[in-house]
């Protein structure tokens, strides 16, 4: 196997040269994070069709991408913890039979490249030069799920360069398959650290840094190490004498999180500052002081599109407007933008919906899928963090935990202390919402 830069990880190579074997591509292409190669990429995925581009005077850098309509959303009754014994994947997760699903894995995986290009993305989740990043390979043959880990991680050559010889890495292996849900899996082998997807090319459950390692294999590797991977956005208040107070949040997907992440005050609160360090996930750990700290395993968003507008959170819609990835959201065929659900009160006279065919009973249907996103660059948030590039982290002073309900009065109160709070936060409960299969309510 061969890179430009040398990787120091002999297990690492055996591991990738195994998987090339099994799936035997006809080429591979190493994702080494420049522009230049990003920018092939992208070309590439507009000559097949797999990215439209969109205006680039009005939205530089910026591409609309249609799934298969049986493809939106993540699909937890398909993702699966593969362990030994069943009590070790937790009482809220499904779990397979590890031996079994490997085997199922090996079956699906076999041969399933050849004639296409497999990249190789070597990608970090936390910040470079971090003692608590950690580091994967993702092995994929599609250019869609490569041009997404570039945004939504730390990927390429420097990666490597920080991958030593004994540092143990995570391993990820997808392919687009026939796409056929019946036989879709989300896989996750928390005892070997690896993570196989098959037959999805969606959000979650293909861009394998993001819930599958951030989330669920690194629920694990802390509950080893003493620490916690947290559904949770991170946030800073700066007070009007200067103090700054940084706050974790836990919701459940699509009831909010990044709106909170990207508060502006209203004007009776205009002398308070609030910042952005992430809106989805959390990794925390007691520092050497004592106290709880956090960061942001992620570099990108994956967010909500339908419901974010000027006036509900303008920092995130700013924050899509340059090299931004919009999925499943209507095309604005009177000046090649994107459009969805409430971004305006009025939606476009001509347009494509979601699906790619004519938007014509705009009464009755959406244009943009409820489940629609963008893959944003944090860099491009108005509202990011100073810190979000901190090594070690930020402090954090308290946690709100939360959640959607249609039909009752929402209700807010504080906890007596940590252990009364653990405790809140473990009975919340929450509606079902787009993001994942099912019943949306």
């Amino acid at each position: 196997m061969d890179t430009h830069v040398q990787i120091k990880n002999k297990a690492a190579i055996s591991w990738i040269n195994r998987a090339v074997k099994l799936v035997r591509p006809a080429s591979i292409v190493w994702i080494d994070g420049s522009e230049e190669q990003k920018k092939w990429l992208t070309q590439q995925a507009v000559a097949a069709g797999e990215l439209h581009e969109l205006n680039q005077e009005k939205l530089p850098g910026c591409y609309l991408r249609r799934s298969n309509p049986n493809d939106v959303a993540r699909v937890e009754d398909r993702t699966f913890i593969c362990t030994d014994e069943k009590s070790q994947a937790g009482s809220t997760n499904n779990w397979a039979y590890a031996p079994d699903m490997y085997e199922k894995m090996h079956e699906l995986f076999k041969n399933s490249m050849v004639g296409k290009t497999l990249y190789i993305i070597p990608y970090m989740m936390g910040p470079y030069g971090s003692k608590f990043s950690k580091i994967g390979f993702e092995l994929t043959d599609s250019r869609y799920v490569a041009l997404s880990m570039l945004i939504m991680a730390r990927c390429g050559d420097k990666v490597l360069e920080e991958l030593k010889e004994d540092d143990e890495f995570i391993k990820g292996l997808h392919s687009v398959g026939n796409m056929d849900p019946a036989e879709r899996y989300i896989c996750h082998f928390p005892k070997d650290r690896a993570i196989f997807s098959y037959n999805s090319e969606y959000g979650g459950n293909v861009l394998q840094g993001k819930k599958c390692f951030s989330l669920r294999i690194a629920s694990v590797l802390a509950r080893e190490e003493g620490w916690l991977a947290e559904h949770m956005l991170i946030l800073a208040v700066k007070k009007p004498n200067g103090e700054k107070v940084y706050v974790a949040a836990a919701f459940p997907s699509a009831c909010g999180k990044t709106n909170l992440a990207m508060l502006i005050p209203p004007e009776k609160y205009k002398d308070y500052e609030v910042t952005t360090l992430g809106d989805d996930i959390a990794w925390l750990r007691i520092g050497e002081d004592g106290r709880l700290y956090a960061t942001n395993p992620e570099n990108g968003f994956f967010g909500v599109a339908p419901g974010t507008n000027a006036k509900s959170n303008p920092n995130a819609l700013k924050s899509t407007m340059k090299d931004t990835i919009f999925t499943n959201v209507a095309l604005n065929m009177e000046d090649n933008t994107v459009w969805w659900e409430s971004l305006t009160k009025v939606p476009p006279e001509k347009a494509l919906d979601w699906t790619g065919k004519e938007w014509v009973d705009k009464e009755h249907t959406k244009g943009a899928h409820p489940n629609s996103r963008f893959t944003a660059p944090i860099k491009n948030c108005p509202s990011l963090d100073e810190d979000f590039d901190s090594p070690d982290g930020v402090p954090i002073s308290a946690i709100i935990f939360g959640g959607r309900r249609a039909k009752l009065m929402p209700l807010v109160l504080q906890s007596f202390n940590w252990k009364h709070g653990v405790f809140l936060g473990s009975s919340m409960a929450s509606e079902t919402t787009a993001a994942t299969m099912g019943k949306v309510e």
